[in-house]
C-alpha cells in the first residue's frame, strides 16, 4: 500500500483593482485628516489674531462732561478780629495801687481800670506849685517897678537906659511865670495819668500787672502792657481771595461764616473793604468782612470757614483732575467719538483741587476718558467700559 497525499489547493490572487481602491481610500482619509488639521489650525490662528487685535484695543471708562452751575461756592479760611483792639500802657511812673477790672470784664469808655501811686510826681507837683508862686511874686514886683520907671522917665528923673532895663526885666519875669505855669500843667497831666482808663467800650482780654508792681511809662520797650482791651460787638473777618476770583468780589456782597464750635449754625458777614491790590507774594487780594456779634457768641481770634457765592464762567465745564493729560502740545483731555479717541487741547480756569474748571476745548455732554493711558493717541480705537466693568474697576 502506498501513501498518497492530495496536492494542496492554491487560491487565486485578488484582483489588482481591489488593492488600488484600498490605497485610494487610505489616501483620502489621510488627506481629509490633513485638511481638517490645517483648517482647525487656521481657524485657531484666525481666532488668536482676532483675540489679539481685540485685546489691543484699550477699554476705557468715560464720564459725561457736566456744565458748570450758574454760581459756585468758594470756601476760604478767615481770621476773626475785634473791631477795635488796643494794648493799654501807663503814661506815668510809680507803683500800682490797685486794679478794678480783670479779664472778661466789660467796660465803658472812661472807666477806671487801675490806679497808680506816683510819689515822685507828687513831689514834683508841689515844687512846681511853689516855683509858680515865686515866679508870680517876682513878676508882680518887676511889673510895678517897670511902671514906676516909665513914669519917672517922663520927668527925666531916670535915664532911658535904666528904664529899658526895668521893662526888659519885667518881660523876662512874665515869661518865667508862663514857663512855671506850663510845667505845673504838665505835672497835673501826669497826675491825671495815675488813673488808667478804658479808651473805648469793650472787653478786657488781658491783665498783665498786679497790686504793688513797678510801673514804667511808655510803650517803647521800657514800659509794660498793663491791660488789653477789645471791642467785640462787631467783628472784622479777613480773608485772602485768590487772584482768579477777584473779579467776582463786589461791594456789600454776603458771605456765610462757619465755626467748629457751632456746627449747626452759620453767621452772615458783609464785605466792607478790600486792599484794592494783589499781594505779589501770595497773589491774593486781602478782603475785610464784618459780622454782627452783639450777642457775644463769637470770639475774636477765632478761625472761620468763609463760604462765598461767586458766578461761574459761562460755557465752562468742571472735570476731575484724573482726566487731564500733560503733553508737549499743552494740557489735553481724551474724548470718545464713534469708538475712537480724540485728543483735545483745553484751557484751565479755576483750580478746585480735585476738580478744575475748563473754559475752552470741550463742551458739556462730551464723553471724557477717565485715567487715560499715557500712550493714547488721537484716532486710536477704544472700547468704552460697561457700567458693570466700571463698578468692578
Amino acid at each position: 500500500m502506498s501513501n498518497h497525499f492530495p496536492e494542496p489547493m492554491h487560491k487565486a490572487p485578488p484582483p489588482v483593482h481591489s488593492h488600488r481602491w484600498k490605497i485610494a481610500f487610505v489616501l483620502i482619509v489621510l488627506a481629509a485628516i490633513g485638511i481638517w488639521g490645517i483648517g482647525s489650525r487656521l481657524e485657531a490662528a484666525s481666532r488668536l489674531h482676532k483675540q489679539t487685535n481685540d485685546e489691543a484695543i484699550p477699554t476705557v471708562a468715560v464720564i459725561t462732561a457736566p456744565s458748570s452751575p450758574a454760581e459756585e461756592e468758594v470756601v476760604l479760611p478767615g481770621n476773626v478780629q475785634a473791631w477795635h483792639e488796643a494794648p493799654i500802657y501807663a503814661r506815668t511812673n510809680g507803683y500800682l495801687k490797685n486794679w478794678t477790672s480783670d479779664i472778661g470784664a466789660r467796660v465803658k469808655a472812661g472807666d477806671v481800670l487801675a490806679q497808680i501811686e506816683t510819689p515822685e510826681i507828687d513831689a514834683q507837683l508841689h515844687q512846681a506849685e511853689a516855683d509858680l508862686s515865686t515866679a508870680e511874686a517876682n513878676n508882680s514886683l518887676a511889673q510895678s517897678t517897670a511902671q514906676r520907671w516909665m513914669a519917672l522917665l517922663k520927668t527925666n528923673s531916670v535915664s532911658k537906659q535904666e528904664t529899658d532895663e526895668k521893662i526888659g526885666d519885667a518881660t523876662a519875669k512874665e515869661a518865667l511865670v508862663a514857663s512855671a505855669r506850663a510845667n505845673l500843667d504838665r505835672l497835673h497831666q501826669l497826675e491825671s495819668f495815675k488813673r488808667v482808663t478804658a479808651p473805648f467800650d469793650g472787653t478786657i482780654t488781658a491783665r498783665n500787672t498786679d497790686t504793688g508792681a513797678l510801673i514804667n511809662a511808655g510803650s517803647d520797650g521800657t514800659g509794660k502792657e498793663l491791660f488789653h482791651i477789645a471791642k467785640t460787638d462787631l467783628l472784622r473777618v479777613y480773608i485772602q481771595v485768590p487772584e482768579n476770583y477777584t473779579q467776582a468780589i463786589t461791594p456789600d456782597m454776603k458771605a456765610d461764616l462757619h465755626f467748629t464750635e457751632y456746627p449747626q449754625r452759620s453767621f452772615t458777614a458783609t464785605l466792607v473793604h478790600t486792599a484794592d491790590a494783589i499781594d505779589p507774594v501770595t497773589r491774593t487780594l486781602l478782603v475785610q468782612l464784618e459780622v454782627d456779634n452783639s450777642d457775644g457768641a463769637l470770639l475774636s481770634g477765632s478761625y472761620a470757614e468763609v463760604h462765598l457765592k461767586v458766578p461761574s464762567g459761562a460755557g465752562s465745564v468742571h472735570l476731575p483732575v484724573n482726566t487731564l493729560l500733560f503733553r508737549t502740545q499743552g494740557l489735553q483731555v481724551a474724548t470718545v467719538t464713534d469708538g475712537k479717541a480724540r485728543l483735545k487741547t483745553i484751557t484751565i480756569g479755576r483750580d478746585y483741587g480735585k476738580e478744575v474748571e475748563v473754559t475752552s476745548g470741550v463742551t458739556a455732554g462730551e464723553a471724557i476718558i477717565v485715567n487715560p493711558p499715557d500712550s493714547i493717541a488721537d484716532g486710536q480705537d477704544v472700547r468704552v467700559a460697561s457700567p458693570d466693568q466700571k463698578q468692578e474697576d
